[in-house]
């Protein structure tokens, strides 16, 4: 199947993902500050750009492990069923968690993440996403920390995808589909 054509307006701007990504860290750092060692979760794919320069700006020792979540595949809706498709590396029990997701739409997939991290007992759990899309919630969770509150418009860049593509984009763009 071909994927329809489409053009990229630009959203938000590099430099503007850059100084919110700051105020992040800057943020994270002091709430975590008593932490003895953050352990970063980068909810995958779609969070690899974001959560590479979160860390890099975040002033205490952070441990970075992954887990993989699908609820998309190539489309641009959620199917409403979550795979986990790579689990954590390392324990997270009795430790400080910080999830690092690139959006959160619907709220499936990231409810879904945070019950199954809560099962293994971290002694904190946070969640920080880059863009928050509030009109498609359907399940009620909001991240502690968000970049930017975006309308309902399908996204890509900075990480974030429309079938493997554009995730190179050094910002945010609003597909429009031609």
């Amino acid at each position: 199947m071909t994927q329809p054509a489409y053009v990229i307006d630009q959203m938000i701007s590099a430099k503007q993902i850059a100084a919110r990504v700051e105020e992040l860290a800057e943020e994270i750092s002091r709430s975590f500050q008593s932490t003895e060692k953050l352990v970063v979760v980068g909810l995958l794919r779609g969070s690899f750009v974001f959560i590479a320069d979160l860390v890099r700006e975040i002033d205490l020792p952070v441990e970075v492990d992954f887990l993989e979540a699908s609820s998309y595949g190539d489309s641009t809706r959620s199917s409403r069923e979550v795979r986990i498709l790579k689990d954590l590396s390392g324990q997270i029990e009795g430790r400080d968690v910080l999830v690092v997701e690139d959006i959160v739409d619907t709220g499936f997939t990231l409810s879904h993440v945070l019950q199954l991290l809560l099962a293994r007992n971290p002694a904190r759990l946070e969640v920080c996403a880059l863009l928050d899309k509030p009109s498609r919630r359907e399940v009620e969770i909001k991240a502690t920390w968000t970049g930017f509150e975006i309308p309902d418009e399908f996204v890509v860049g900075y990480g974030i995808d429309y079938a493997q593509r554009n995730r190179n984009l050094p910002f945010i763009g609003k597909v429009r589909f031609t």
